[in-house]
Parts: structure tokens; sequence; C-alpha cells
């Protein structure tokens, strides 16, 4: 009954390369093998690493190597479970790697309190004495920042002992998801079955036959039921887990030490939920338009996602997507767009749906390998930008690898999710530019405003969300299935005030996986709001403006995000980034108005 391929019958180039990583599990066996032996190295620095300048850097320079070694390690071991969720070869790998990591992090956990118990006046004078450590100086100053929230060394080393246990949550939220659940099959207007996955759910979503979204919007949300108190366990020892490090590390709130990490305050934070609430009548305009088009009397959930067209999205093959989106990044620069192209030549992607697949898109690999990207490609014009937006994320990793040391070869979620949107808005100027086929136009002009409405207003919602949750567990209320679904559904209904909020979206929070990795979805928000200025200035400024952004990718973190963000010209510190790009999703929404 199922449509979905077996790996086996997918052609080997629309398939990742990881033999460039390993060439197969006994080479994989070998690098676990030294990894060990290198963690065992780094502990010998124990109790000395501050001992003076030299010692400082051989410590430095010997975690860089185990940690290069050990991403080596875990990011085979994931990719490939990653092909396969349900097989148990590549559990067992990725089990034993993550083990692995969180003895490399237990072993790691006495540098950063030695330097802080060091102190910035000694740090710096190593720093003179040592050249080589001038490198450091940007981390040494994250380091000493947080010296507040660092606990002794005997501490930071057990909470790097737990780091896989507590971690665990998420694992069995996506082992349950990915490799137990199956969604039953809803047959389709013209009588074929059609099975309902994780991946392709949103696309049944978007079907123009209305009973038929229906059906599978009932039957997807009933079998959610079925799991409802296993997902609230999961989601409640998440965000038990968070409280209880923050306040382990000195933090009022889990939402303070989350956004602490990037060094982001929480004003950030507040200032997006108030000024998106503030705007919400432009939501409320878009939800009307797409009544309009569905022609009921009120908008029901299960017309969120129909898309403001006639028909099925126009088929996009990947092979036609490919070029479309190289094309589009041409104002990036010569440079930029040939090292993309070159990058889908030699199979960064991981193209199709298979069976057991990791459901979703991701852009992943190490420093010292070539980006991965997960997708799991439908064909449409939705997978063409997800295409995009993981091109970005691959590309920001590229240019850093590329010009940064590896200690500052990582880049925090806040910036990274604006490297994917400006792909994203490059992708829907030129193909409004140059598509001359009025129903892909409007099907373009139609993904755009959806992936405002998603990325904005929905992560936004998403936000308010976890915000709330966590407040609850820090007040003492226990979160139960009926709590978190009463906490969901005033949300929607909030953000959707003229629709019909029934009981099953009240579910809606059980199949958000980013809900296990608190406090990450309001950087999609910022992150749109942030590339749509800078994008902006791109296309009307030109070069200038783009070897600007180029700088951007290319700093990883050397600064802090806010500081990044705001040397290439957006300062996210205030609203108007926010709603500027509000004010861009109104006037798109008055041309669409116009077309219908």
């Amino acid at each position: 009954m199922s449509s979905v391929p077996e790996r086996g019958d997918v052609d080997e180039q629309y398939k990742w390369d990881l033999e460039a990583l390993y060439p197969d599990d006994d080479a994989w066996e070998d690098a676990f093998e030294d990894a060990g032996a290198l963690v065992d190295d780094l502990r010998a620095f124990e109790g000395r690493a501050t001992d003076d300048a030299d010692t400082l850097h051989e410590t430095l320079q010997t975690y860089e190597t185990v940690m290069r070694q050990v991403g080596n390690v875990a990011t085979y071991a994931r990719l490939r479970r990653d092909e396969d969720t349900a097989d148990d070869h590549y559990q067992a790998l990725t089990a034993r790697a993550q083990s692995l990591h969180s003895e490399a992090n237990s072993a790691a956990s006495f540098i950063e309190p030695a330097i802080q118990d060091a102190g910035r006046e000694t740090i710096d004078s190593f720093v003179a004495d040592n050249p080589d450590l001038e490198t450091y100086e940007h981390y040494f100053d994250d380091v000493l920042r947080t010296k507040p929230h660092t606990r002794s060394a005997e501490v930071e080393n057990l909470l790097a002992d737990l780091g896989e246990v507590l971690g665990s949550t998420g694992d069995v939220y996506d082992m349950l998801t990915n490799a137990d659940m199956e969604f039953p099959a809803v047959d389709d207007p013209d009588g074929e079955p059609r099975r309902i996955t994780l991946n392709n759910f949103t696309t049944l979503q978007e079907h123009p036959d209305r009973e038929f979204r229906h059906e599978v919007y009932e039957t997807f949300y009933d079998e959610w039921a079925n799991y409802r108190n296993a997902v609230a366990t999961a989601y409640r020892n998440s965000v038990k887990t968070d409280v209880k490090l923050a306040c382990a590390r000195n933090y009022d709130t889990a939402r303070e030490a989350a956004l602490d990490g990037p060094n982001v305050p929480v004003e950030v934070y507040d200032t997006l939920v108030e000024t998106v609430n503030d705007e919400l009548d432009v939501l409320a305009r878009h939800a009307e338009l797409k009544r309009r088009h569905v022609g009921g009397d009120e908008l029901r959930m299960w017309d969120l996602y129909v898309p403001m067209v006639d028909g099925e999205s126009p088929d996009v093959e990947y092979d036609r997507a490919r070029e479309y989106v190289t094309e589009a990044v041409a104002p990036l620069g010569e440079a930029y767009q040939n090292r993309l192209a070159e990058g889908l030549e030699s199979r960064w992607v991981d193209v199709y749906e298979t069976e057991n697949k990791q459901s979703g898109a991701y852009s992943g690999g190490t420093y010292d390998s070539q980006p991965y990207i997960l997708m799991n490609y439908q064909d449409d014009v939705a997978s063409m930008f997800t295409l995009a937006h993981e091109l970005g994320h691959s590309m920001h990793s590229e240019l850093t690898s590329d010009e940064q040391p590896y200690i500052y070869s990582g880049y925090e979620i806040f910036v990274a999710e604006v490297a994917s949107t400006v792909n994203e808005t490059l992708l829907t100027h030129h193909l409004l530019d140059v598509v001359e086929d009025e129903r892909l136009r409007r099907h373009v002009l139609n993904q755009y405003l959806e992936r405002f409405r998603s990325t904005l207003f929905r992560q936004t919602m998403f936000a308010e969300f976890e915000h709330r949750t966590h407040e609850l567990e820090e007040s003492g209320e226990a979160l139960t299935p009926d709590r978190l679904d009463d906490r969901y559904r005033d949300l929607k209904a909030t953000y959707y005030p003229d629709a019909a909020v029934d009981d099953r979206i009240a579910r809606e929070w059980m199949r958000i996986p980013h809900f296990y990795r608190a406090f990450y979805v309001y950087q999609y928000a910022t992150g749109i709001s942030a590339a749509v200025a800078l994008a902006g200035e791109i296309l009307e400024e030109g070069e200038p403006a783009a070897r600007r952004y180029r700088k951007f990718l290319s700093s990883g973190s050397r600064k802090y995000p806010l500081e990044l963000l705001d040397d290439a010209g957006v300062d996210m510190t205030a609203s108007g980034p926010v709603e500027a790009a509000i004010d861009t999703y109104d006037e798109f929404l008055g041309e669409f108005e116009s077309l219908m």
C-alpha cells in the first residue's frame, strides 16, 4: 500500500555521500577507538591547564583535536541512523557515539572552570606571553562572562557525565514518532489509499479537496491521541530537565539560561512576542483570504495549509529545483554560486523520502567534512524552498570553515536561520522575475506568504507555548496532557480568532520535535526578520551588501550573534526588523489579494 520507496531503490546520485566521511563501518570503528584514546589524552591536563601560557595553549589544542574526532564519529553514526531509524545496527552506533560525546564533554569539563578561576588578568598575561592564544580571545571573553553560572569542576564533570541521560527524552520522542508510530491510510478523491506520514501530512493538508483534507486531519490527530500520555510525559520531563539545569547553574529561569548561551537578552524574545501580537491583524488578513479561497463560512484548522491557488502545487522535480536555487543565489557573488553548485554535484543532499527515514529536513556535517543535507523531497514548490533553506545553512558552514579556526567553526541558531531565510527570499524574487507560467508564479507567491505565516507567526506562537509551559513547571504546576492541550488551544485561538479552533488542533504541540530543544524556535522568527532586511539590501545595493553578508557568513562564532548581525546592518535588539518583515508580508498579501 505504501508509495514510499525502499532506500535501495533510490539512485546513488540522490543519496548523500557518507563514504566521504568514513569509507565503511570498519573505518568508523577505528576512528571511534582513536577518539577514545584522545579523550584520555585530554584528561591528562586536568589540574594544570592554567599553569602557564604554553600549557593552556596545549590544552586547548588537544581539546579541539578530541572534539573534531568525536564530532566526525558522532555525525557519521547519526546520519546512518537517519537513513533508516528502525535499523538496530546504526541505532547502536549512534548510542555509542553519544556516549563517547558525553565522555569527551566530561573530560573537557575542567577547562572552563580553570579559565574562570585564573581570571581575566592572568588570561590576558598568558595571551601576551604566547601570541598563539590571541586566536582564543573571544572564546576567553565568552567563558569569563559566564563565570556566575559555572559550577565547580566536580559538578561540571557530573553534569557533563549526565548529558546523554538528560537529553534522552528527545531521543525517546524521535524513536516513538519516526520508528514506532504508523499512521493509517486515507482514500483520496480518486479512491486511491494515501498513507499518512510525518513527512507528507502537511502536503496532504494542501490538497484542494476539502473533505479529503478534513479526513486526513482527523485521522492524523486521532492517531496522536493514542500516544497522548507518552508524549506528554516525554515533554514534561524535557521541561523539567531544562528547569533543573537552569537552577543548577544559578539562572532564575530556563529561558534566561537558554538565551544566555548565545548572549541574547530575554528582552529580544519579549520584543518579538509583543511585536507579533500587536500585528496579528495582518495574520487575520491572510486567514480571511484563505477562508474566501476555500469558500467556507469559517476557516477550519484543516484549511490552514491549503494554497490560495487552484489545484495542487505544480510539479517541481528535484533537478529543476537545483537549477532554480543555483540561479537565485547569483546576487551573492560568483564564488558563492559556484560553491553551492559544486556541492549539489558532490552529493551533499539525501533527497527522497524512504521507508523509516528521519522525517523533516536539516543540514549537518562537521568541520572536517562536506555538508550533509537530509531532505524528504516531494516534487513541489514547498520542497524547493526547503532545499534553498538547507543550502543556506550548508553554505554558512562552508564559508565559516574556510575562514575560521575550529573554536569558532560553529554558529548560533540565532544567526543560522538568517542564512537559510536569505536564500528563500532570493529564491522568491528570482522566481517572480523569471517564471512566466502564471500558475507557478501564483504558487511561488503563495509559498512565500506561507513561509512568512509559518516562520514569523507560527514560530512566535510556539515560542509563547514554550515560555508558558516552562513558567508552569517553574511555578510548581504539573504539565498534564489536559493542561498542555489547554495552553496550546488558547494560543491557537489568540492567533486565529476568526477561525474554528477544535479539540484536535489542541494536540498539535505533540508533533513539534523542536520543543525538545527548548527556546529554539523563536530564532526562526527573528531570523526571517533579519533575513528580509539583508536580502533587500543585497538586491538594492548589489556587491557592497553582498560582501558584508559573505563576511557575516564567514565569521562563524567569532563574535556574539547580535554583534554579527549589527555588523551586517541589522539591529535585532529593536522591534524595527520584525515590524519591517510584517510590513513586507502585508505588501505581498495585498499583491496576492489583487490577483484573487
